[in-house]
């Protein structure tokens, strides 16, 4: 079930991490961050993606709300949206690349689908 990861930080910490990730996956295409992040990252990016194919004025608003640039949200309904039209969800694919250094998190890189 999405959207219950705590990933050891409070709500609002939480929520601003992944509002960043979000942003730096739908403006640069990937990411490569930890296995649990990703997975969380990857729910919140395909409602941002949805959002772009209802294109709305409310869907806009909300995207602005969630998303930190507006150049990427922007970009998610003038180019991603029209992308992805045909296809039913799975806009993106989390490859696993292994253990950190540190502390031997596991981690992904999270990227949008090539079509």
């Amino acid at each position: 079930m999405p959207g219950t990861r705590k990933l050891g930080r409070p709500t609002a910490h939480r929520m601003a991490m992944l509002r960043g990730l979000v942003t730096l996956l739908l403006e640069n295409g990937q990411v490569e961050t930890t296995l649990a992040r990703a997975k969380e990252v990857r729910s919140l990016a395909e409602k941002m993606i949805t959002l772009g194919k209802k294109n709305t004025l409310a869907s806009r608003r909300a995207a602005l709300a969630f998303i930190t640039k507006e150049a990427v949200v922007t970009k998610v309904f003038n180019e991603l949206a029209p992308k992805y039209a045909e296809r039913q969800g799975g806009y993106t694919q989390i490859f696993k690349i292994g253990p950190r250094r540190g502390d031997a998190a596991e981690m992904a890189i999270i990227k949008l689908i090539e079509d």
